[in-house]
């Protein structure tokens, strides 16, 4: 199975986008939303898990991650990367993502995790988590951005993964909208960082309540010098 899958990742690295696959059970416009997963699923592989994380470049709250396994040949209509949709769209994508796919899982890291080990680690064991608590096991997993050291799985990068893998694409949705949800209810015990819009991240509004109100016990103290005015 070792050999087959390496066999069958050296012939997607070859390609500039996976190849769509001649199984035609599915819509033309369907198949290319799935090339890549059905590249895995004609070789045998039917549990490729894709992984995707939220709130890395945030300067409160935590990293949130979610690994999703969809089934053979089942496409969620309408998902795509999560930062083109908007909050209502991505809560009935996540119900849809939940009652379709084979396995959904998340996984968080805190943010005293992400201050005392670095953004990087931490996001990494959001992954971990995030994997390890798919009740399928995964025959593979692919996430998007670049490969992770810390990651304990073997696995595939796909930069601008969130939008060119279906399965990474409802990670995205599944891990936005819950890292959403949570700050929506931070930000009605600590009002004035505007975290139920920006969730986090550090618009104009969050860095003006930073200087004027302080920091909390949720914002990340490493971004709050290094990184307080970078845009990530």
């Amino acid at each position: 199975m070792a050999k087959q899958l390496e066999s069958e990742k050296s012939r997607l690295n070859s390609m500039n986008l996976p190849a769509e696959s001649p199984d035609q059970t599915v819509t033309n416009e369907h198949q290319g939303l799935l090339g890549y997963e059905k590249s895995f699923w004609s070789s045998g592989f039917s549990n490729l898990a894709g992984v995707d994380e939220v709130g890395r470049g945030a300067l409160a709250g935590p990293v949130v991650a979610a690994a999703v396994i969809l089934s053979k040949d089942t496409v969620i209509d309408g998902a795509t990367d999560s930062k083109r949709l908007n909050a209502r769209s991505r809560k009935e994508l996540t119900c849809v993502i939940h009652e379709r796919a084979k396995a959904v899982a998340l996984g968080a890291a805190s943010v005293r995790e992400i201050d005392q080990y670095n953004i990087i680690i931490a996001t990494a064991w959001a992954m971990n988590r995030a994997i390890s608590r798919l009740y399928t096991k995964p025959d593979h997993i692919v996430l998007d951005g670049l490969p992770m050291k810390s990651l304990n799985w073997e696995h595939d990068a796909v930069v601008g993964g969130d939008g060119l893998v279906h399965s990474i694409s409802c990670a995205s949705i599944v891990a936005k909208f819950c890292r959403d949800q949570l700050m929506v209810k931070l930000s009605k015990h600590y009002p004035g960082y505007g975290w139920d819009h920006n969730m986090g991240y550090g618009t104009q509004e969050h860095r003006d309540a930073l200087g004027r109100i302080g920091h909390t016990p949720h914002h990340r103290q490493s971004f709050l010098g290094i990184q307080y005015g970078l845009d990530i």
